[in-house]
């Protein structure tokens, strides 16, 4: 079978950059099957893909509240903040720690996973995925923020199981949450519906 870097066109060999594409996105397919702790309503556990979807889909309905924001940079960022995952999996949320060597590791994995890219395109992704690391810009504050009221929204309605910590969801991602008033507005929604769960 013809691999993607030996595909021909009818009008000759294909530009080397497209092959490169494809051979990324086939890589980056694992994202799919890199689960998180998080279920869905359905009781299965979500994929990373699935998260930044909907995280996508998050950003897009809020556009308007945010006149001042680079839409399309914000939505470049929810995409590439969790690729890296597809390398080495998800660290469930009640787990994660804040510190250098989390950051290195995930980095490496980006690193690793946009190898086949050209190298235009490849720095691209990785000052994507470092401008949301960093969290100092604009776009990179509020894709921070979403992205942990995204997971707290889905604990809220996955199908979890008896002694499921509603609670952590109360200080999850707080630092995040709170450099922005939209997002402000929108944990203290999510907030009022986590405390009647977590009272019973």
């Amino acid at each position: 079978m013809m691999g993607l870097d030996t595909m021909t066109h009818a009008d000759g060999p294909c530009d080397a950059r497209l092959p490169a594409l494809l051979s990324f996105l086939q890589e980056a397919e694992r994202l799919k099957d890199t689960h998180r702790s998080a279920l869905t309503r359905e009781g299965r556990a979500e994929s990373a893909a699935e998260h930044s979807w909907r995280l996508c889909l998050m950003v897009c309905l809020f556009e308007k509240e945010l006149p001042d924001i680079d839409m399309l940079k914000l939505l470049k960022l929810c995409l590439v903040h969790d690729l890296g995952e597809a390398i080495s999996g998800d660290i469930p949320a009640p787990l994660q720690t804040a510190g250098v060597e989390r950051q290195v590791r995930e980095r490496r994995d980006m690193v690793h996973l946009c190898a086949p890219l050209p190298a235009d395109v490849q720095t691209t992704v990785l000052d994507l995925w470092d401008e949301y690391a960093a969290a100092q810009t604009p776009e990179a504050i509020l894709a921070k923020g979403f992205d942990k009221i995204e997971t707290m929204l889905q604990h809220l309605i996955g199908r979890n199981p008896p002694d499921f910590d509603y609670a952590f969801n109360l200080t999850y991602g707080k630092a995040a949450t709170d450099q922005h008033p939209l997002l402000r507005q929108l944990r203290t929604l999510v907030d009022a519906e986590t405390a009647d769960r977590a009272s019973g």
